[in-house]
Order: C-alpha cells, then sequence, then structure tokens
C-alpha cells in the first residue's frame, strides 16, 4: 500500500487548522494565547507568497470543502473549470484513512486523525454493543454524537473570537454527523448552488472578521449516481466552477478563499461490483461487516482463532488478491494510517480490511440493501485517485 497519510504536515485534517492560523483575529493573540492544535501545519503562508499572493493576515478566511473532487479527477477535467485552473495549486493533500466523507470531515474539523475522533469509516462497529454505526446518513439513534467524537472541533475553539459560519445545506443542520465533526459556530443554510454563493457572500461581505466552512455537494453526488466520467459530473464541475467564480468577484480583496476535498472517487463498473455474502468462505468466522465497498472491515468472531484467521486470508487471497489488499488492523494501526488512537477507538476497526486496489466494489447485501449496488462512483480505498485531493487557493 502507499504511504500513511501525512496528518500534522500533509493531510486534510491539517487545512483547517491552517486556514485559521491566517485569520487575522487568530493572528492577532501572542501565541500563548492561540487555542492548541491551531497552527499553519500546511505551511500555506510559504506556499501564498511561492504562488505571488498575499502570506496572510486575512480578515476573511474561506474554506471551500468540495466532496469528492480529487486531485486526479480534476486534473482530467480541467478544461471545464477554467476558474479552478487559474487557483494556485498549493498542494495535494491525503484524505483520511478510510478514504470516506466521515473520517475526512470529522479530522477537518477537529484537526485530529481518525484514531483520535474515532471516525474511522463509514460503517462502523460500536464495541460496546456489537453493533454496526453508520456515521453518514444512518446514525444509530442510540449514539449521542457529542459522545461519540468527544474532541473540540475547531469552530468550538474559536467561538467567541471571531464570527464562525458554516454554509451548507438544511439538511445538514443538526444533523448528528455536524454535531460529531463540525459543530460550534452559526449554521447558515443554503439549498442551490446561487443560494449557496449568495450567503456566503453576503456574511463575508459582513463588518465582521469571519472564519467560514462553504460545503460543496453536488459533485460527489453526481459521481455516485453516474460516474466521475459522466456529462453529469463535468456538468457539477462547470456549475461548481461557475458558483466560486462569482464567490470570488463578490467576497472582497480582504478574503483568502481555499479549496479542498474530503477524498477522490474512481468509476467501477457493474459487473465489478460483488456481493461477498455469497460466497460462504469469505464470511466464514465473521461476526460483523463494516466499512464501505472499497474498503471492506471485517470483525472476526474469535479474533485468537489463528486457523480461521488464516483460512478467511486465504480466500479472500485467492479469489481478490489481484485487486485488493488485504489488511490485519494492527499493522496498519503501527504504520500510522489511523493516526494515534485514542481509548475505545481499537475495537470500532476491523480485524481484517479488504482495501480494493483495482476495479472493485463489494457488498454484503445481507446488511445494504441491493440498490447500493447501482453506485457507478467509490471511494473508501487508499489508491491515489480516491485519497489524493488538491488544495487551492483562488
Amino acid at each position: 500500500m502507499p504511504p500513511a497519510p501525512a496528518y500534522g504536515t500533509g493531510a486534510v485534517a491539517d487545512a483547517l487548522a491552517s486556514a485559521a492560523a491566517l485569520h487575522r483575529p487568530v493572528q492577532a493573540l501572542p501565541e500563548d494565547h492561540r487555542p492548541a492544535g491551531i497552527g499553519d501545519r500546511l505551511g500555506l503562508s510559504a506556499a501564498l507568497e511561492r504562488a505571488g499572493r498575499p502570506p496572510g493576515s486575512y480578515r476573511n478566511v474561506c474554506l471551500v470543502l468540495v466532496d469528492g473532487l480529487g486531485a486526479e479527477q480534476l486534473e482530467r477535467h480541467l478544461g471545464y473549470a477554467p476558474t479552478l485552473r487559474r487557483a494556485a495549486r498549493l498542494a495535494d493533500l491525503d484524505a483520511a484513512f478510510p478514504s470516506t466523507t466521515a473520517a475526512s470531515l470529522a479530522t477537518l474539523g477537529t484537526g485530529q486523525p481518525p484514531g483520535r475522533t474515532g471516525m474511522v469509516g463509514y460503517d462502523v462497529v460500536d464495541p460496546s454493543r456489537r453493533v454496526v454505526v453508520n456515521q453518514l446518513s444512518g446514525w444509530d439513534p442510540q449514539v449521542l454524537p457529542e459522545d461519540w467524537q468527544p474532541l473540540p472541533t475547531i469552530f468550538q475553539q474559536l467561538e467567541g473570537l471571531t464570527d464562525v459560519v458554516t454554509v451548507s445545506q438544511r439538511a445538514y443542520a443538526g444533523s448528528a454527523l455536524t454535531r460529531a465533526a463540525l459543530r460550534g459556530g452559526d449554521f447558515v443554510a443554503a439549498g442551490s448552488t446561487v443560494a449557496r454563493v449568495a450567503k456566503a457572500a453576503q456574511r463575508l461581505q459582513s463588518p465582521e472578521p469571519t472564519l467560514m466552512y462553504l460545503y460543496w455537494p453536488d459533485l460527489d453526488q453526481a459521481g455516485h449516481r453516474y460516474g466521475v466520467d459522466s456529462p453529469a459530473w463535468r456538468e457539477a464541475l462547470e456549475e461548481l466552477d461557475s458558483g466560486l467564480r462569482r464567490l470570488r468577484s463578490r467576497a472582497g480583496e480582504e478574503t483568502l478563499i481555499l479549496l479542498t476535498a474530503d477524498h477522490g472517487m474512481v468509476d467501477v463498473a457493474a459487473e465489478h461490483r460483488i456481493s461477498y455474502d455469497e460466497h460462504p468462505e469469505l464470511v466464514a468466522g465473521v461476526e460483523l461487516t463494516a466499512g464501505e465497498p472499497r474498503l471492506v472491515q471485517l470483525h472476526l468472531a474469535d479474533p485468537e482463532d489463528e486457523t480461521a484467521r488464516g483460512r478467511l486470508i486465504a480466500a479472500w487471497g485467492q479469489r481478490f488478491g489481484d485487486r485488493a489488499w488485504i489488511l490485519d488492523r494492527e499493522d496498519l494501526v503501527r504504520a500510522g494510517c489511523f493516526g494515534d488512537l485514542r481509548e475505545g477507538v481499537r475495537g470500532r476497526i476491523g480485524d481484517l480490511l479488504i482495501a480494493a486496489s483495482g476495479e472493485l466494489a463489494l457488498y454484503d447485501l445481507r446488511r445494504v440493501s441491493p440498490l447500493a449496488k447501482g453506485m457507478v462512483g467509490q471511494h473508501g480505498s487508499w489508491t491515489d485517485a480516491e485519497r489524493k485531493v488538491p488544495l487551492l487557493a483562488l
């Protein structure tokens, strides 16, 4: 596998913390009075200067998080995005591991790796109850988001110091994921792309210095439904580019607009979307399955049974060894893929993880709807197309 995410120096986990460090109200504080963890970990100030842009400080800082915009996909489709083509490419960042929205947004919002936030996948196991918790769209009502992810967010740390604002779709106001990963500050609901830009610009034009997080979901939705090489995806990219051009023109010269993403995406043809639960040898000795189609997490009934574990590894290797990495949790932990683990998080991660390296998506239809197999664009694994995301300055 490629190396673990560069948490602390080159990951999505460092983007908001670094952006906040260029914000004038933060820079005005003595260093020993600045909130813990907020600093220019990515070297944004120097990167902006190299790109011919002012290094800081900025009255307003707006971080645009484009769901599903991988660095490879952007590079391949730059002809459809003239605004992004002219933007300063400051770096390519690592998504969180796994390369999925819940994990990356929690690292972004807290500045901490998944091992600290506990948001270690799309579906993960609650080890205290031995049930699978969906961290995105089907949150378990018995799990309190603020307890599941107890670390303070960057927004919470900056409340009272500056105007902290999230601009996103109304459905995400007060959602479990927002409460877990992005709580704090004001939430401004905006549905359409036009409304999103208008409301963001309005807040950036206010007299108060503003730190803004602007969430852009449309590209990810188009990719999942139609694929990243589809006309619908390119139209969504054009709409993003047009919206950012309008935002840049209205935000004012004292505003820094940065853009990054939570993960990239790959297309998986229907014949490579496979129901692994139909093969008994692939679930023998498995108590619970979690994760996502490109990174399956297997929780064993008896993790100490080395014979059963060996048979399971061999079965997966025989069937998918040319298209997947078959990984042990402890190896991944030692490699730093999740960063440091706080107490209670290890049990949320599968004993064995199956990470797709080729064109492959894996489903347990005992647990998920068959409709899930209709998804074209996929992510979650650790290929460059899924893990590398751009960092741009407009």
